[in-house]
């Protein structure tokens, strides 16, 4: 596969479908140049697979890598007798990776094709010099050899999009994650691109959620898609999702960093021989994120917080709540040791009425604010 290029399938075999999109893609013989490059055999040469297991919810609700696609990965690699395979993630701060495991099915797999998964969040780390930036990545990402990113394409209450590039956030220790948020996202995000080498991508844009990444509200799209560079990965999701490069401040700072190109122009976007005469249609877009951050004062917060929180919002608005708030809600790393009137999350413990928790459930913020609308 060249770095110009981005191959698309649809289906609804993911498992068969990730298999087809793979021997097209050429795959194999990308494994076997690396393999040739380090002078190791099959059986030394360690793949790595990167799901998005965000969160402990199932595929179906667009925040987590089906398990077929990663199933279809590692039947492929085992087949080009390719055995040295593990599967690594680790979920968002105020979740535990092992229970997303369990609930997303990795676990099964893991069983069945005797591929360990190595939880990240119980993992070692070490500082690196991401291209002028240090950052703290976990150790066993340096034990990668060839590094498989499986990205679900999806939005983002705070950077609009994720897919391959922000996936990699799943790789550093929770108190890193915490320091991305108090950096902006955006900066890290671009730094940790040449930190952490991506080597191929595979695309789970089967049924994202388009406005939050934690899932909820499925988009069927029944389509996985391939690359080799994953800046032009998400510059081609990008504009999938109806943003412009420019309105995702990470994509043109890891294009200038040398990560990849967002030159969607000269890109080979095609599909693949089975879907020949496929009608493409485009995705809706998400108005929920841009319609309830009016009602918002955020400063610095982590993602599960903040993705927890706007679905909150989003269940009052439905029901005619939202504007009987009276004021802004505050929620962020930013607030701590401040005062103010109403917050969310223990960072703004000090505020007159606050919803606990580190980080609170879309439940717990949900019926506090209800609660304090009706107490007013």
């Amino acid at each position: 596969m060249q770095k110009n290029q981005i191959l698309k399938i649809y289906g609804t075999d993911y498992f068969q479908m990730t298999k087809e999109i793979l021997e097209e893609s050429g795959l194999a013989e990308m494994i076997e140049h690396r393999k040739t490059e380090l002078g190791k055999s099959n059986q030394e040469l360690q793949i790595g697979i990167k799901p998005n297991l965000v969160s402990p919810s199932e595929a179906s609700w667009g925040g987590t890598t089906h398990p077929e696609v990663v199933e279809g990965i590692i039947v492929y690699l085992q087949e080009h007798e390719f055995t040295r395979i593990a599967m690594l993630e680790g979920s968002w701060v105020g979740d535990k990776t092992q229970e997303s495991v369990e609930v997303c099915g990795y676990d099964r797999l893991s069983e069945k094709y005797r591929v360990p998964f190595w939880d990240m969040q119980k993992d070692s780390s070490h500082t690196k010099d991401c291209a002028g930036l240090e950052l703290q990545i976990c150790d066993s990402v340096e034990k990668i050899d060839f590094l498989i990113n499986v990205p679900v394409l999806k939005g983002h209450c705070q950077t609009k999009m994720t897919c391959a590039l922000k996936n990699m956030k799943g790789l550093i220790p929770n108190k890193e994650k915490r320091h991305f948020h108090a950096m902006g996202l955006h900066k890290p995000i671009a730094h940790l691109s040449m930190g952490i080498h991506q080597d191929f991508i595979v695309v789970d844009n089967i049924c994202g959620d388009l406005d939050f990444e934690d899932g909820g509200n499925p988009t069927v799209r029944n389509c996985i898609m391939t690359a080799a560079d994953p800046v032009l990965m998400d510059a081609c999701a990008c504009h999938m999702l109806h943003y412009e490069t420019e309105d995702i401040g990470y994509l043109k700072m890891a294009e200038e960093l040398g990560c990849g190109s967002t030159d969607l122009e000269h890109a080979d976007i095609r599909l693949c021989r089975r879907n020949a005469d496929y009608t493409e249609s485009e995705l809706p877009k998400s108005y929920k994120v841009a319609a309830l951050e009016d009602a918002v004062e955020e400063v610095e917060s982590c993602s599960a917080c903040y993705g927890y929180f706007l679905p909150a919002l989003q269940r009052l608005k439905e029901e005619g709540l939202l504007e009987k708030l009276g004021t802004k809600v505050c929620i962020g790393q930013g607030y701590r040791g401040e005062t103010g009137k109403l917050g969310v999350g223990s960072c703004t413990s000090g505020f007159e009425y606050s919803v606990k928790g580190c980080p609170p459930t879309e439940e717990q913020i949900y019926e506090s604010l209800k609660k304090y609308i009706s107490e007013k």
